[in-house]
């Protein structure tokens, strides 16, 4: 088991979840994708904003989906128009 699995596993106990419940890839997945195309404090912002989202009852890979194709569409750094979803 990685430090990763250890930390998953160590901090889903301590608020009374699953490990299995917990798609620690795709979380990944798309807080890379908005570090890396719209800002990198966002990418926390972000999960947790899937972890609302889904705890809400919104479907976790439609989630993730959806906050990838926003951060791969957004505007590079400097680029005067946002994305159509944003006007």
């Amino acid at each position: 088991m990685n430090v990763l699995e250890e930390w998953i596993r160590a901090a889903s106990a301590e608020l009374g979840l699953s490990p299995a419940d917990v798609r620690h890839e795709a979380v990944l997945d798309v807080a890379r994708d908005v570090a890396h195309n719209v800002v990198r404090p966002g990418a926390p912002v972000t999960a947790y904003l899937m972890g609302l989202a889904v705890g809400r009852g919104a479907d976790p890979a439609d989630v993730a989906e959806r906050l990838t194709a926003l951060a791969v569409a957004w505007p590079a750094a400097g680029a005067d128009e946002k994305p159509a979803e944003q006007k």
